[in-house]
């Protein structure tokens, strides 16, 4: 029966073919706007993983402990071994050294003395090597507002404001007061190679951007590291993956008695993160709920129209012998062929649509000018197995329900009743 119904839809296009293409465009919309939802929110995330939390830290224990103090003091040492054992041991992962620091920058005047000065906060990273990957991490290429990125030694980035703040330009010489990690006094000169804008108004205040050799030289520490950050390879935060590489690292170097001993925090163990996580999840949670259920009374609407536009038909049918309950069963089978192929085609247009999305992105940077590196101005989606099903949801589900609720009415009728609306 189900190969005589489906080659009867194939061959009547007017009872098959508006119900299939509204089927599938709802069911498109509906895969298209989760992998967005997922994508732009996640989007938030990345960028605050990107810039201070990674997907995973590494920390030692007493420096994880005090961890908004930065304290250098407590760093970890001997990194340059750890950072050859750490890919062999997760293959999953990308590891970077970070040295986060605070001081003051000290601006002289042609005759060495002091012109001006600032508190600053800074972050050393690897922005030298060939190919270093925290460039592209950070978004500083785009990010640039005067100058250029370093390309040599003793070269930093200075956040605009704070630039225009010290009357500084690309070029001028600057003069970083701060403590080694062994707590003694220190003065280090650089250049300044460019200005970036952040977007936030606590880092447009003061931050300073150094290489890791050069920063490390300045605070004496040599192979040393206040964080490494982890990050996942696909690129996007999986609490499932992490919490196992999590675990797994503890329970190779944690030693509760050491407190110089490694330690590593899970995305949402890191600055609060975890309300973000979850709030994130929740909201998009929300929204997807929301579109589908619009999706799904449009969809339900759709059946129900269409089953009452047949009642004709149905008269018909019953008039010349069949059971109510066979034009009933006839229905829900269609309408299930209908809304299955009909989801399949969506979902496989939608997943099209939501590929090219996630790999080129959506330009916005027109919309946030000033808000280059912690928002991003290419936002992108995000295809996760529930994108892969959830269109199936309002495509097959709601479609079958207005079909049932239209073919309830065969039962109201009467034969007759049905087939004088056939004459109409």
């Amino acid at each position: 029966m189900i190969k005589f119904l489906f080659s009867g839809l194939i061959r009547d296009k007017h009872r098959s073919l508006i119900p299939f293409l509204v089927t599938a465009t709802g069911v498109m919309l509906t895969v298209v706007f989760h992998a967005w939802m997922t994508g732009v929110l996640g989007n938030s995330i990345e960028f605050n993983a990107r810039f201070s939390t990674g997907h995973v830290k590494i920390m030692t224990r007493a420096y994880a402990e005090n961890m908004s103090q930065t304290p250098n003091d407590l760093a970890i040492l001997g990194t340059d071994t750890l950072m050859n054992v750490l890919p062999q041991l997760f293959p999953e992962m990308l590891f970077a050294e970070r040295i986060y620091f605070g001081g003051i920058v000290d601006i002289p005047d042609k005759n060495g003395e002091t012109r001006a000065q600032g508190p600053a906060m800074g972050i050393g990273i690897d922005l030298l090597s060939e190919n270093s990957p925290e460039i592209e991490r950070l978004n500083l290429a785009s990010s640039l507002k005067n100058g250029q990125l370093p390309v040599n030694k003793n070269e930093v980035l200075l956040s605009n404001k704070f630039a225009e703040k010290l009357e500084l330009s690309p070029g001028d010489t600057l003069t970083l007061v701060s403590t080694t990690m062994y707590g003694e006094f220190t003065l280090h000169n650089f250049t300044l190679a460019g200005t970036v804008e952040f977007g936030n108004t606590a880092l447009d205040r003061g931050t300073v951007i150094a290489d890791l050799r050069d920063l490390r030289e300045a605070l004496n520490m040599d192979a040393a590291a206040g964080e490494i950050l982890g990050f996942l390879k696909t690129g996007t935060y999986d609490v499932v993956q992490t919490t196992a590489v999590t675990n797994r690292f503890n329970a190779r170097f944690l030693v509760e008695e050491d407190e110089f001993s490694l330690v590593m925090k899970n995305l949402p163990e890191l600055n609060n993160m975890g309300f973000l996580v979850e709030y994130s999840d929740k909201i998009k949670g929300i929204l997807v709920a929301v579109f589908i259920f619009a999706m799904s009374l449009i969809l339900w609407n759709a059946g129900l129209l269409g089953g009452l536009r047949r009642y004709g038909e149905f008269g018909m049918r019953l008039a010349i012998g069949e059971e109510k309950s066979h034009v009933y069963l006839t229905m829900i089978i269609e309408s299930s062929i209908i809304g299955f192929f009909g989801s399949l085609a969506g979902t496989a247009t939608g997943l099209a649509i939501a590929l090219y999305l996630q790999n080129q992105g959506l330009d916005l940077g027109f919309m946030m000018k000033n808000a280059s590196i912690m928002m991003p101005s290419v936002f992108r989606a995000q295809i996760t197995p529930a994108t892969w099903y959830i269109g199936f949801i309002p495509g097959v589900i709601s479609a079958q329900i207005g079909t049932m609720l239209a073919g309830m009415g065969i039962y109201k009728r009467q034969t007759s009743q049905l087939f004088k609306e056939l004459e109409a």
